[in-house]
């Protein structure tokens, strides 16, 4: 479902899977170019205080980079689902900042 999610808007297109009342931020489609979907957690409200109030289930965070990220790029971290009547949909993306390291 991630993976479809991040090639849909990697393509510039648009996901069926976003809720209709959804917080996210997108993006532009360079932003998701590289990323692919890492392992379905249980949404944690304790640390994702952000999202507690749009009341997801599942938290998946999202592995690699944009194509030609640096220091300050911001890029998608993590998706956030919601069970909905039809199955799950995103709620919100949670961004995250890339850090120099050395």
């Amino acid at each position: 479902m991630t993976e479809k999610l991040v090639s849909d808007l990697a393509s510039g297109g648009t996901s069926g899977i976003v809720c209709m009342d959804s917080v996210a931020d997108l993006g532009a489609p360079s932003d998701w170019s590289g990323l692919s979907a890492g392992e379905p957690e249980e949404f944690f409200a304790g640390y994702w205080v952000d999202q507690a109030a749009l009341d997801p289930q599942w938290s998946i965070n999202l592995e690699g980079l944009p194509e030609g990220a640096v220091a300050g790029s911001r890029y998608p971290g993590d998706v956030f689902y919601r069970e909905a009547d039809d199955g799950l949909c995103v709620i919100d993306v949670a961004w995250a900042t890339l850090v120099a390291v050395g």
